[in-house]
């Protein structure tokens, strides 16, 4: 029997987990958000597509998903979702590079509010691209 990584003894798929990922229907695709974008997992072929409106000052006000993700990546896309608003392209793509850096170990839990929910994911390599996969698709919409 081939030893799986261990996450602490807590496994992987939680009731938190789960839970948060259901927390998605509250972010339906809305085709009529302007700035569109969409990622894909090289590693697990996990794919979300996002919407998002702009507030004149070039922030997140609007947003919707559209997930193809397992469970860890649609929690991902919750903890995004819930601390989207008001951030800037910027504030994005500091928080995807700082959650990057924790997955590779080179830094410590990211800022990003909640995030400690999807901790145990980091020893599973298979599920990084997965987590990514919100920032990514935001960065994608607002290139």
């Amino acid at each position: 029997m081939a030893s799986r990584p261990s996450s602490g003894g807590q496994g992987l798929y939680t009731p938190e987990i789960l839970a948060a990922a259901m927390e998605l229907a509250q972010y339906p695709w809305n085709d009529a958000l302007p700035l569109k974008g969409s990622a894909r997992s090289r590693s697990c072929g996990s794919t979300i597509d996002i919407a998002l409106s702009l507030d004149a000052d070039g922030r997140v006000e609007g947003l919707a998903l559209r997930p193809h993700a397992c469970a860890v990546g649609q929690a991902a896309a919750a903890l995004f979702a819930r601390s989207i608003p008001g951030l800037s392209k910027a504030d994005i793509a500091s928080a995807r590079a700082e959650i990057a850096r924790w997955l590779s170990r080179e830094g410590g839990l990211p800022l990003w509010p909640g995030f400690s929910l999807i901790e145990a994911a980091r020893a599973f390599p298979a599920r990084h691209g997965a987590i990514l996969l919100p920032w990514d698709a935001a960065l994608s919409a607002l290139a």
